[in-house]
């Protein structure tokens, strides 16, 4: 019996946005909810007591990497990955099929699974959907994901269709391979087909799921086309189960990907950026290594109260950067996290006091904004 509930708690009447709960256990967090990347079993750079510090209830790990290194063996021998990584909140973990993907040359799909070289030292493995789900439960994942097939951007509605039905079958497989009482999310693919969309969520909505996502978008596509595809999958998930929108995004898609009654999203942009030297703030996207800032003595964003605002400067952050001081991707990238989980706040607050509309026509421009 698995120990994951999902509570709709209310709605927002001028758009499709909703907010929720969801207890795991581990931990229950509010919906709309960002989950902080953590591929190996660390946000990069950041403890897990700050992490948690900045609202984060739920993160993300990724199978593929966690089976590499260090391997099940050293994971399950160590309890865990909470009690590995010292992380008291929820883990979703990915099922390892995106990454395999993005193999291409190193891989071989087949009915089983996928035959990949390790990127690590080319050895073979086989990946299966009940490989994933028994590595999923070794790590201890509260949230796990099904194996699914992420075709190519420009793929043949022939080929969306096939793929999609063979995520359908590796998904029913996950379901059958569950042992214990972790949760288990499938995956709505069907390529930039909108007639596809909505019949694999159809037909995936079907089956005991405990929440649905949205994956195989986001990978290229124009914004217009990324939300046309996610409509059409949205219109035919079940409205009592969380909807997951994978790999999304920048602030303003997450406003809008809102709007249209997802609740659940996750990226790397806010930690992978922050190593980069790129800032959002309230005012649209800072490159912090800009001369500009050399002397600027103002705080990231004057609207923010995180630690990295309230202490430090522009010119500071920007001597960190130019000077390749490890601080300054720790400062940034704990700013945006900070960002990101404020970000949540106004959109449950707006949602709830029915004012999401205008939150959308308020942030959006100015998020999209570049410094």
């Amino acid at each position: 019996m698995t120990a994951f509930k999902f509570e709709l708690r209310g709605r927002d009447g001028g758009t499709g946005a909703r907010v929720g709960m969801v207890t795991t256990a581990h931990s229950s967090f509010e919906t709309p909810v960002f989950m902080p990347v953590g591929t190996v079993g660390s946000v990069k750079g950041i403890p897990p007591w700050e992490v948690e510090k900045t609202g984060s209830r739920v993160i993300l790990a990724n199978t593929y990497h966690l089976y590499l290194r260090p391997g099940t063996e050293v994971v399950g021998k160590l309890n865990g990955l909470h009690a590995m990584m010292g992380w008291k909140g929820s883990i979703l973990t990915d099922s390892g099929g995106y990454q395999v993907f993005s193999l291409k040359g190193l891989r071989k799909v087949t009915e089983q699974g996928v035959i990949f070289q390790s990127h690590v030292d080319g050895s073979r493995h086989e990946l299966t959907p009940e490989k994933a789900i028994e590595v999923q439960e070794i790590l201890g994942s509260d949230i796990m994901m099904v194996l699914d097939e992420c075709p190519e951007m420009d793929c043949s509605e022939e080929y969306a269709v096939k793929s999609a039905a063979l995520t359908t079958r590796w998904a029913l497989r996950c379901l059958a391979a569950r042992r214990g009482g972790n949760a288990l999310f499938c995956i709505a693919q069907g390529g930039m087909h909108e007639n596809l969309r909505r019949e694999h969520a159809e037909e995936l909505a079907a089956h005991p799921f405990d929440g649905m996502a949205v994956g195989g978008l986001s990978v290229g596509e124009s914004k217009t086309v990324m939300e046309t595809m996610l409509g059409a999958s949205l219109e035919r998930l079940p409205d009592e189960k969380p909807r997951y929108f994978m790999g999304v995004g920048r602030p303003a898609d997450i406003l809008r990907a809102v709007a249209m009654g997802v609740d659940m999203f996750d990226c790397v942009l806010p930690t992978r950026s922050g190593r980069t030297g790129l800032l959002f703030t309230s005012e649209g996207e800072m490159s912090i290594k800009q001369a500009q800032y050399r002397y600027d003595d103002r705080p990231v964003d004057p609207h923010c109260a995180c630690p990295v605002c309230t202490k430090f400067t522009r010119a500071y952050l920007r001597h960190l950067f130019t000077t390749g001081e490890m601080l300054g991707a720790v400062l940034n990238t704990l700013h945006n996290l900070y960002f990101y989980q404020d970000l949540m706040r106004d959109i449950r607050t707006a949602i709830a006091s029915g004012q999401y509309a205008q939150l959308v026509r308020e942030r959006c421009e100015s998020l999209e904004r570049k410094l």
